[in-house]
């Protein structure tokens, strides 16, 4: 017997801020890409004989829209009716029943227009977006159970409401295993954090439903877990249990899910600490590494973004063998790529690319779209494959034929949306700057992946691109004294982690940058651009002991910081919890809305880590 559910998934269900900001279809958020989930497979049998048969899905084939799953949706969560279960459906034996007709052609079904982008009009064929030409084979592990986690604890928070911790903040789902009459209806709610009083936070889900419901079949003991959704949480939250039942912690397992990548690193030093961050880095890749490298893991987003992918993807490789799931990710995002228009060449924010987000019209952030050309030349550096690098070429070409158009003068431009060093704190870096400093990265790349593939003329070209660039990062950014005009700590080490600043010429940078260091109270000020690369640069320019004193700092905002205040994975915000002032944070101004507990980016600083420490 050969059969498939079929649920809505990124095809016609909720993505990222869809429901937020109201795209799709009457902007309900759902139906992005279509509207009617469709099977089309092919089955190859060769027998022991040497005999080959083909079985091919079409209208002979029968379907159900009857079954316990009632509700399948990534953000809003499953609903599954125990009472409506087929058991055997998908055995040779089974006999179907009446509601069990000839499957339909997609085609016959009906289809919706194009995604609509911020302006409401413009669709994804107007702004030059051209969907894959074929299907390939899946390139990445597959997405598996990797490992059970069961609650260690289980309160009862009011009447008849039941929290589970599971001691870890993890992605997955919860198995549940109740005793219950039929019908009885129980409700399980996920959340990463709780509030003093006990009850979940949710406020950090955003519009993320994130709600499963299991309507028990009363067979006795009941073991369920949903098949098609996710969530973020070290929190299970268990409601519509019979009158006076009294769980126990074997009611909730934590179900880890993630792209099946092999751990291959560990890291330990004297300091249990940073130690224990090293394994929240691992957990919170672990989290976050489904399908794509998604920011978060709860809220209604989980999108591939393109700058905490290239921040964070050497540290990744330290982890776990990424190379399958870099490569599958990466063919997404060529296929992001714009193809037409004035931004042909462009990376998008995110990968794959659903719609846009940001400013109106806008596809692209500096650092961001520079995604497409470092993490390729990252993957090739770890693994020593070329054929990455060789895949990706014309499109990276393609990228970089758009930079120059778009900055022809080699100047740093701002346009595109201005993530910029995101989350700085109290000191800014001005865009045209950070983009200067990344299309020189972006073209020093270039020319060591063209030598790399036998090709000396493109590298000739782009180490004369970077020439130039460096020559207008001197004109425009440097004082006389030696240091950069820019006054933050991002602008030292961007300086100096892309060699716009190197050898002798070094020297009153680095001291800028200590000095702008010590002048903080021996603290970061920088955001995820400026965080990734301020310890190798320190560590590389001779303040390898003040790299050092930064990372076991226990001071806001610092790695130290967040483990003290109770973090098992990294958080988006530095203080995005604090125990004096809970989720305002230590600033008092952060917004529980944007508190992601599950957000790799600044645990980049493992790649110094492994590296240099």
């Amino acid at each position: 017997c050969l059969g498939a559910v079929l649920a809505d998934g990124w095809y016609a269900g909720y993505v990222g801020y869809g429901l937020l900001v109201g795209y799709g279809p009457h902007r309900t958020g759902r139906a992005i890409y279509g509207a009617v989930p469709a099977l089309r497979c092919v089955l190859d049998i060769e027998y022991a004989d040497g005999t080959r048969e083909r079985i091919a899905s079409d209208t002979s084939w029968l379907a159900t829209r009857s079954g316990p799953i009632r509700e399948a949706d990534f953000l809003m969560g499953e609903r599954h009716d125990a009472r409506d279960e087929m058991p055997g459906w998908d055995t040779p034996a089974y006999k179907p029943a009446d509601h069990w007709q000839p499957a339909l052609l997609a085609e016959s079904v009906g289809s919706i227009p194009a995604p609509f982008f911020e302006s409401g009009v413009k669709r994804e064929a107007e702004l030059g977006f051209v969907a894959p030409a074929a299907i390939s084979g899946y390139a990445a592990e597959p997405i598996r159970i990797t490992a059970r986690l069961p609650a260690v604890s289980v309160s009862e928070q009011a009447p008849g409401v039941f929290v589970f911790d599971l001691g870890q903040n993890i992605a997955g789902v919860a198995r549940l295993a109740v005793d219950a009459p039929a019908g009885t209806t129980i409700q399980l709610r996920f959340g990463e954090m709780l509030h003093p009083d006990g009850r979940l936070m949710t406020e950090n889900l955003r519009r993320a439903r994130a709600v499963d419901t299991y309507i028990s079949a009363g067979t006795g003991l009941e073991t369920w877990s949903p098949r098609f959704t996710y969530h973020g949480f070290q929190y299970v939250e268990v409601t519509g249990l019979p009158a006076g039942t009294v769980p126990t912690t074997e009611m909730i397992t934590g179900l880890v899910l993630h792209n099946d990548t092999p751990l291959v690193g560990s890291f330990a030093c004297s300091d249990e600490l940073l130690t224990r961050f090293w394994k929240n880095t691992q957990w919170t890749q672990r989290g976050n590494f489904i399908e794509v490298p998604t920011d978060c893991p709860q809220r209604d987003e989980r999108l591939g973004w393109m700058g905490d992918a290239q921040i964070y993807a050497r540290t990744a490789s330290f982890n776990a063998d990424v190379a399958a799931f870099f490569t599958k990710w990466i063919a997404d995002v060529r296929e992001a790529q714009v193809a037409s228009g004035p931004e042909a060449g462009a990376y998008p924010d995110y990968a794959p690319y659903p719609f846009a987000h940001g400013k109106p019209g806008a596809v692209f952030g500096t650092a961001w779209t520079d995604a497409g050309v470092i993490c390729p030349w990252t993957m090739w550096q770890v693994y020593d494959d070329t054929r990455l690098v060789a895949e990706h070429w014309a499109s990276m070409e393609r990228f970089m034929e758009w930079r120059l158009r778009r900055d022809p003068e080699l100047v740093g431009v701002e346009t595109g949306n201005t993530w910029g060093d995101w989350l700085n704190v109290n000191e800014t870096t001005p865009i045209p700057y950070v983009d200067l400093c990344f299309h020189a990265w972006s073209a020093q790349k270039m020319a060591e992946m063209a030598e790399a593939l036998g090709k000396p003329e493109r590298a000739a070209f782009y180490r004369e691109r970077y020439a130039g660039l460096a020559e207008s990062f001197a004109g425009q950014f440097r004082r006389d004294d030696g240091s950069v005009s820019v006054d933050t700590q991002t602008a030292c080490v961007l300086a100096l982690e892309t060699g716009l600043v190197a050898g002798d010429d070094a020297g009153p940078v680095v001291r800028q940058l200590v000095e702008r260091i010590e002048a903080n109270d021996v603290r970061m000020a920088t955001g995820f651009l400026g965080t990734k690369s301020i310890l190798p640069a320190l560590s590389a320019h001779g303040h390898h002991d003040l790299a050092c004193r930064l990372f076991q700092s226990r001071e806001f905002p610092s790695w130290g910081y967040e483990v003290e205040q109770g973090a098992n994975t990294v958080w988006e915000r530095w203080d995005s919890f604090t125990k004096e002032h809970g989720f305002e944070g230590f600033t008092g101004s952060n917004n529980a809305a944007m508190n992601s507990f599950s957000h790799y980016a600044f645990g980049a600083v493992m790649e110094w880590g492994y590296r240099t420490l």
